[in-house]
């Protein structure tokens, strides 16, 4: 914006003054001028004025009442205001109220006052462009925001907190941890959804997922993975749980019962019941991003996690059970009741392994 695009209002009631100020200064800035204060501000709301400039003895209303009255109006012109000996006192008292730039003297000097103008005009043009840069400041949070929501979405929010508070360099560094893993799978999910239009299963899926992850971390549990129908939920990484094991199978439990309120639900429209298996281990794993440069994934490793998978699968025989391996019943044998199983075989293991079933909490 150059000089002549400056636009300059000049209050004072003494045409006089007005003359000799828009005389002075017309060849620079864009000077309007005005004998009072209403006067003003109907020019104010015509024209985009970038410095008011008032005189403070008015008959009807004083400078800095004007440039009060203004601001809620108008925050983002400059203001100054001209003012004799005498009315010093009250101007300084004053500049706060009305944010006065400058006070300036009678008579003024030519010289002084094209200086402050100057100036003002310097003010007028740094607030704007901080303006300019916070609101674009602003929008970009807004986007960085919005898209961190989207992609919490995809990613469970403890991954993202994880990845956001780790040096770029070490993002691919695993780490060693004792967990609980939790498998939930719908049985006979593959017929069940034939009876479904592709569009039913995407929304029966969504429900039940919903429900499913709402119970998981009502639990301090995450979840790690969508797989089809299944549920992967681990309690312990990337945050760290107090009494995973308790937790992880008290979530299993109100899962079975968030299973009955999807029936509720599908009663009309499927010709069986939903049911779920859960399978539950605890052990050590390696948890840690795992990918390329291009892409990344979080993920939690090892026999722990191979081993929580096999226990689920056992529950095919047994549909609406929770299965837990041994080392998961050491921590909550105190806490519910169960239903030991025979040593069983399960891919992958060389030997039996000993699971039993949660049958409910103890009294």
């Amino acid at each position: 914006m150059s000089s002549r695009d400056f636009n300059i209002l000049y209050v004072d009631d003494e045409p006089q003054n007005l003359v000799s100020f828009k005389a002075t200064f017309r060849r620079e800035y864009r000077v309007h001028t005005a004998t009072s204060a209403m006067e003003g501000i109907e020019i104010m709301r015509q024209k985009e004025i970038q410095l008011i400039i008032t005189d403070q003895r008015m008959p009807e209303i004083t400078g800095v009442e004007f440039l009060e009255k203004v601001l809620p109006e108008f925050p983002n012109s400059i203001r100054m205001i001209l003012t004799g000996y005498a009315d010093m006192e009250a101007i300084v008292n004053a500049i706060n109220k009305g944010k006065v730039f400058r006070y300036i003297t009678k008579p003024w000097d030519e010289n002084d006052l094209k200086v402050a103008i100057e100036n003002a005009k310097q003010l007028y043009y740094l607030q704007n462009s901080n303006r300019s840069l916070v609101e674009e400041l602003k929008h970009k949070v807004e986007e960085q925001e919005r898209t961190l929501r989207l992609f919490m979405k995809y990613v469970p929010e403890p991954v993202v907190e994880k990845a956001l508070n780790t040096e770029e360099s070490s993002i691919f560094e695993g780490e060693q941890r004792h967990i609980v893993v939790l498998f939930c799978d719908i049985r006979g999910f593959t017929s069940m959804s034939e009876e479904l239009s592709p569009k039913e299963v995407v929304t029966f899926l969504n429900d039940y997922y919903s429900l499913m992850t709402e119970t998981v971390k009502k639990y301090d549990g995450t979840v790690n993975q969508f797989v089809g129908d299944e549920v992967f939920a681990v309690f312990g990484a990337p945050v760290s749980v107090d009494r995973g094991e308790e937790k992880a199978v008290q979530c299993a439990l109100e899962m079975l019962q968030k299973v009955q309120y999807l029936n509720a639900i599908y009663q009309t429209r499927l010709n069986r019941e939903v049911k779920i298996g859960i399978g539950i281990n605890a052990g050590e794993v390696v948890a840690g991003n795992l990918g390329s440069e291009d892409r990344i994934e979080y993920s939690v490793t090892g026999d722990t996690v191979n081993t929580g998978k096999r226990i689920e699968s056992l529950t095919k025989e047994s549909p609406n059970s929770v299965l837990i391996s041994d080392s998961v019943y050491n921590k909550v044998h105190n806490m519910f009741e169960f239903l030991a199983y025979e040593p069983v075989e399960v891919a992958g293991k060389k030997e039996k392994i000993q699971v039993y079933e949660v049958t409910g909490r103890k009294n």
